[in-house]
């Protein structure tokens, strides 16, 4: 089981994965066995998953990186820091990032 994304904690890219890009999309690839889901390892990122991927660095709260995102982006309220939590919650259960120490 894995951890529940929290706000108050900075997330930081997992160092076991890299990331290419590939044809203009942001590919994470696993470089581990047993990291990423076995029908699918490979994991391509949209503009807003690359938007959030850039600013997982290991020193900033997700909560300040939402903040930053709200103001960049036009959206209903809610919606980014839904959309946000659910994409770390995934890196999360595939462990493509870990919480900063």
């Amino acid at each position: 089981m894995t951890d529940k994304i929290d706000l108050a904690k900075a997330y930081r890219p997992s160092e076991e994965v890299v990331v290419r890009e590939i044809e203009g999309e942001t590919v994470i690839v696993p470089l581990t066995s047993g990291v990423g889901d076995l029908e699918d390892e490979l994991l391509t990122l949209n503009e807003t998953g690359r938007a959030v991927w850039a600013r997982l660095d290991g020193s900033r709260p997700l909560a300040e990186i939402i903040r930053d995102l709200e103001a960049a982006y036009d959206a209903p309220d809610g919606v980014i820091r839904e959309d946000v939590i659910g994409l770390l919650q995934e890196l999360c259960d595939r462990r493509m990032i870990v919480a900063g120490e």
